[in-house]
This record gives structure tokens, C-alpha cells and sequence, in this order.
């Protein structure tokens, strides 16, 4: 690597070069079975590319321009999660990548998504976690691209998201998944997506089995996602009909749930949730009563 560390690059064509060279030198070393000696070079190579990654040259990011020309290189760093010894050293370099929109499309367009969902099922916590970091960044950063994405591709990825991930048997799975749901439906970006989501009875099922949840954390998040399903005005009877039927459980459940900090908005909210169901008008659908 003599000369590749040099003083800050001034013309666009040096900073394409640095971040060629440091990136087929981290994905041939990751070749090799020497990898643990090489770790810790990789390591602060990931740290240069990053850095090369925000530098702007006449106030154009050269290395955007080089990743829109050279996309394939995210279908090696993806498949990164599938080895241990590398997962980690791509995970960060992809997340790095996806701060690049372009990156970010072809991500969310290719396999690579599907995929995703196998790799965040991981026994490995540590890789797990990158994963999910990884999948956070795709499904949040770029609201625009997300939007189109989730329109487009509503039906396979919540059928996989509410599958896998919601109802997967890892509390650490639950968690982050019903968190990241949480910050999907809110944006206001997903509007759209949110109106289809919360009109849906089985995604209401969900949510309200994950109201029984243990985990204090996993109520919390939930509850900001259920509280959806309440304030749509414009619920189906069948949504109507559970609501009423276990009118006298979720007002019990509601009135008892609490959280540790002081929290105003909380509060309202609760109160609001509270009054929507109390005053709920029963519809001519069967009673179908859900635990709660």
C-alpha cells in the first residue's frame, strides 16, 4: 500500500483512484486464508474509505460518482454476511456505500433484499446486529427511494417482515424489528404505506400479540405502532369488530401500561387510544375475540 496514503487528494481523478485501489485491496485480502493477520489493516482501510466516501472535490462527491459506475461491487460486499470471518469489515463498508442513493436503489432493488432476511437470522449476535444495522440504514436513510420501494414491494416484504422478523422466536429479532416498523409507518415519506399497513386485521393481530410481550421495551415500540391501527379513522369493520369485542381487555391493558420516565406525549397518546376505544360503535361483523 506504499504511496496510497498521501496528503489530502486536490483533482476527482486521485480520490477515484484511492478509492479503487483501498477497495480491491480489502476484498482480496478477505480472499486469502491469512485473515486475521490481516484484520487490522482491512480494519483501517474501512476507516480511509469511509472518509474518502464524504470528501468533496469542487464540491462534487467523486467517490458517488465512482460507486453509481461500479454498483456491481455491492453484489461482493453484501454476501459478505454469508462468511464470519469478513462479515463484519463489509457490513461497515456497505453501510459506508448505501449513504450513496444510487447505492442505496440498486440495494433495495436487487436480490440482495430477499436475501437480507435469511442474514438477519444469524445465530451469530454479533453479525446479526451489523446485519440489522445494515438493514435499518436501506430502509431509512433515503426516504424517497424507500417510499417507492415499500409501494412497489409491499406485499413480499411485509409478508417476510411480519414472518421473520416480528413474530421470530429472538426477542433481540422482535425488538429491533418492531422498533424499525415503528420508524417506517411514522415517516411521513411512508404515508401511504402506513394507510395500507394499518388497515390490514392481521397486522393488527400481530401488534396486539406483541402487546403481551415481556419485554418492556417491545410494549413500548408497539404500542406506537398499535396506536395507528386506533387513530385511522377510516377502519375496516373488521378492525372495528376486534376492537370492540376486547374493548374491556385493551382498556384494562391500556389503563395499567405504564412506562418508567415521565413522558407527556405518552400520556396523550394513551388517553387518546383509551377514548377511541371506549367509544367505539359495534358493526355488523361476527365477534372475533383476540387475547389481549
Amino acid at each position: 500500500m506504499k504511496g496510497l496514503f498521501k496528503s489530502k487528494p486536490r483533482t476527482p481523478v486521485e480520490v477515484v483512484q484511492q478509492m479503487r485501489e483501498l477497495l480491491l485491496y480489502v476484498l482480496s485480502n478477505t480472499e486469502t486464508r491469512e485473515r486475521k493477520l490481516a484484520e487490522k489493516p482491512r480494519q483501517n482501510a474501512t476507516h480511509v474509505i469511509a472518509n474518502l466516501q464524504r470528501q468533496r472535490v469542487s464540491s462534487r462527491l467523486i467517490a458517488s460518482e465512482y460507486l453509481e459506475n461500479n454498483l456491481d461491487i455491492m453484489d461482493i460486499l453484501i454476501p459478505g454476511y454469508e462468511d464470519t470471518d469478513i462479515a463484519w469489515t463489509y457490513g461497515s463498508i456497505s453501510r459506508e456505500c448505501i449513504r450513496h442513493q444510487s447505492v442505496a436503489r440498486y440495494i433495495l432493488e436487487s436480490k440482495h433484499m430477499k436475501k437480507s432476511f435469511d442474514y438477519l437470522q444469524n445465530p451469530n449476535f454479533d453479525i446479526a446486529s451489523d446485519v440489522q444495522a445494515t438493514f435499518k440504514e436501506l430502509l431509512t436513510r433515503h426516504k424517497s427511494t424507500v417510499a417507492e420501494f415499500l409501494s412497489a414491494n409491499y406485499d413480499w416484504f411485509f409478508q417476510e417482515y411480519n414472518s421473520r422478523l416480528l413474530q421470530s422466536e429472538s426477542y433481540i429479532t422482535r425488538r429491533h424489528a418492531v422498533k424499525l416498523l415503528g420508524d417506517m409507518l411514522l415517516d411521513r415519506s411512508n404515508s401511504a404505506v402506513m394507510v395500507r399497513y394499518v388497515t390490514s386485521l392481521d397486522n393488527m393481530r400481530i401488534m396486539m400479540n406483541l402487546l403481551r410481550d415481556s419485554n418492556k421495551t417491545i410494549k413500548l415500540d408497539t404500542f406506537h405502532v398499535f396506536k395507528l391501527f386506533v387513530a385511522n379513522q377510516n377502519k375496516p369493520p373488521e378492525i372495528i369488530s376486534i376492537l370492540v369485542t376486547n374493548r374491556s381487555k385493551l382498556l384494562r391493558f391500556f389503563g395499567a401500561f405504564n412506562i418508567e420516565k415521565e413522558d407527556e406525549q405518552f400520556e396523550a397518546d394513551k388517553s387518546q387510544i383509551i377514548k377511541e376505544i371506549a367509544t367505539l360503535q359495534p358493526t355488523d361483523f361476527d365477534n372475533c375475540d383476540v387475547p389481549c
